[in-house]
C-alpha cells in the first residue's frame, strides 16, 4: 500500500463515526479516531501507547486477553465481539457503559495489528431495558387485572349461591308445602302450582350453573383437584364420554396458578364436547421439571392446528394468553381424523 493510500484511510479512518481503536501484538494502542476520544472521553495523546486495558473495566481485563487470544488461534480475519451481546467499555472518568464491536486482525511488516470497531450502545440498551420494564408492567397489570375479574366472578357467584339460590329452593319447598295441604284443590289451581314448581326447579338449575360458570365454589372451597374432578364428572354427566382423570399425588396449586389451570381444562373439555366427536378423553395433571404440566388428550375427529380458526373462536388464542400471563405456554398437537392433544406447562416459582 502505497504512502497516498495511507492517507486516505487515515482521513478515512479519523472521519468515521464510530470509534475505531488499533493495538499492537502488546495490546498497546497505536490509533485511536476522534469518535474514539469522542467515546472514551480521552484525547488521543493519552490514549496512543496506553494499554487497551485501559477502557475494559477490571472484572473483565483477563478474559479478554483470553478472548483475544483465542481469536488469533482462530484465524478469522474478523468477527463480532461478544456475539449477540453488547460488551462493556470504560470511559476515562471511570463510568462504565455498553458497546457494540467487532474486531479484526492482520499482519504488517511483521507485526500483528487488531483494529477493534465500536459503538456506544447506551440509548438502545436504556430502551430495551424500559422496552422490557414496560412488557413487566403490562404482565403485572395484566395478572392484576385477572385475578380481580376471578375474584369479581367469585363474588358474583357466591351471592347466586348464596342469596337467590337459596330463595328459590324455599320457594320451591313453600309451593310443594301448599301443594301437598291444599285441602280438595281444583284441578286449576293444582296445574298452577305444579307448573309454578317447574319454574322453580328450572330457576335453580340455571343459577347454580350460572354460578359455577362464573366462578365454581368448589376451586375455593377444595381446592384445584376437587375442582378438576368436579369438572371430569360434569363433563362425563352432560356427555355420556369416560373421561379418565389422573392426578399427582398430592399437588396442589395456589393463585393465580390454580385458576389458569382449571380454566384451560374448563375450555378444553368444552371445545371437546362441541367439536371432537370423541370416545374417550384422558387427562393429567401433574409436575415437571418445575413446572405444573395439564396435558387433556382425546381420540376425536382432530384439525389442522396450521389453519385458519373460524372466525369469533378465541378458545385457543384465550387459553395461550392465560398461560403467558405466568410465564407459561400452550402447545396444540393435532391432525385430521387423529385425535387432539392440548398440553398447558406454566413454571412454578419456588414455594409457589
Amino acid at each position: 500500500m502505497n504512502d497516498k493510500s495511507l492517507g486516505v484511510l487515515d482521513m478515512i479512518v479519523a472521519s468515521a463515526m464510530d470509534a475505531i481503536i488499533t493495538v499492537d501484538d502488546s495490546q498497546r494502542i497505536v490509533q485511536f479516531n476522534a469518535a474514539a476520544e469522542h467515546v472514551f472521553g480521552c484525547p488521543s495523546e493519552e490514549a496512543i501507547g496506553a494499554p487497551l486495558d485501559t477502557f475494559i473495566p477490571q472484572r473483565y481485563r483477563a478474559a479478554h486477553t483470553h478472548h483475544m487470544e483465542r481469536f488469533r488461534e482462530a484465524g478469522s480475519s474478523a468477527r463480532r465481539m461478544a456475539g449477540s451481546r453488547v460488551v462493556t467499555g470504560l470511559r476515562r472518568n471511570g463510568e462504565e457503559f455498553p458497546i457494540d464491536a467487532s474486531i479484526s486482525q492482520v499482519d504488517e511488516g511483521g507485526r500483528h495489528y487488531y483494529t477493534v470497531i465500536l459503538r456506544d450502545v447506551t440509548e438502545r440498551v436504556r430502551a430495551e431495558d424500559e422496552l422490557r420494564a414496560s412488557r413487566e408492567e403490562i404482565k403485572r397489570m395484566a395478572l392484576t387485572s385477572n385475578r380481580v375479574r376471578e375474584q369479581e366472578k367469585g363474588r358474583v357467584a357466591r351471592e347466586l349461591h348464596d342469596e337467590l339460590g337459596q330463595s328459590l329452593t324455599a320457594l320451591k319447598m313453600d309451593a310443594a308445602w301448599l301443594r301437598e295441604n291444599l285441602s280438595a284443590p281444583g284441578e286449576e289451581l293444582a296445574a298452577k302450582l305444579a307448573e309454578m314448581q317447574a319454574l322453580l326447579d328450572g330457576t335453580v338449575a340455571a343459577t347454580r350453573r350460572i354460578s359455577a360458570d362464573l366462578r365454581p365454589l368448589v376451586l375455593d372451597d377444595l381446592g384445584l383437584v376437587a375442582a378438576a374432578e368436579w369438572l371430569a364428572q360434569n363433563f362425563t354427566t352432560r356427555t355420556g364420554l369416560p373421561c379418565e382423570l389422573a392426578i399427582a399425588q398430592g399437588l396442589d396449586l395456589d393463585e393465580p396458578h390454580a385458576t389458569t389451570v382449571f380454566r384451560v381444562l374448563q375450555e378444553s373439555l368444552t371445545n371437546i364436547a362441541k367439536h371432537a366427536g370423541a370416545t374417550q378423553v384422558e387427562v393429567t395433571l401433574g409436575h415437571e421439571d418445575g413446572s405444573v404440566v395439564l396435558e387433556v388428550r382425546d381420540d376425536g375427529a382432530g384439525f389442522d392446528p396450521r389453519a385458519p380458526r373460524p372466525e369469533g373462536s378465541f378458545g385457543l388464542a384465550g387459553m395461550r394468553d392465560r398461560a403467558a400471563l405466568l410465564g407459561g405456554d400452550v402447545s396444540v398437537e393435532s391432525a385430521p381424523g387423529r385425535g387432539t392433544t392440548i398440553v398447558l406447562r406454566i413454571p412454578l416459582r419456588e414455594g409457589a
